[in-house]
């Protein structure tokens, strides 16, 4: 009987899995490092040149905008052929 209980302790004590704030504590390093592989910081606010990425716990991802270079078009007149 008492290794019985034993075994249910046991057994009982693993299936309830981490505490709630273990899991949240996991997930707020995942962010954080999800927002540093894409080269973002985590502030308070973010500037008019970047974007919110995600949320890193309460403030958000920063990512600086890539710059592009605007399309320059030939001009084609129909003089020069």
């Amino acid at each position: 009987m008492k290794i019985l209980c034993i075994f249910l302790t046991v057994v009982f004590t693993a299936s309830c899995g981490p505490s709630v704030s273990q899991k949240k504590t996991k997930e707020d390093l995942e962010r954080k490092r999800e927002c540093y592989l894409v080269r973002g910081a985590c502030k308070t606010s973010c500037n008019s040149w970047e974007y919110i990425y995600n949320y890193c716990s309460t403030e958000p991802c920063c990512v600086v905008r890539e710059y592009q270079k605007p399309l320059i078009k030939p001009i084609m007149t129909s003089s020069y052929r």
